[in-house]
């Protein structure tokens, strides 16, 4: 059972970088990129809420339950 993290498809569907990302969610890049690695343990609901609005998307196109 795992968490799989979708969020450089997300990026690339809206053309956006990290470095972009990380300026509009106000995450430092390295965090973003534990996330969009997969490595992340946790994740805030106010990040979520962050990157769901700056990528205009919800958080089921981000994150996937996998069994």
């Amino acid at each position: 059972m795992a968490i799989v993290v979708h969020l450089d498809v997300m990026m690339a569907k809206r053309k956006m970088s990290l470095n972009e990302l990380s300026e509009k969610v106000a995450v430092t890049l390295s965090n973003l990129s534990i996330l969009k690695n997969g490595k992340a343990k946790a994740i805030r609901f106010s990040t979520l809420m962050a990157i769901c609005n700056a990528l205009d998307c919800q958080p089921g196109d981000i994150l996937e339950y996998v069994e």
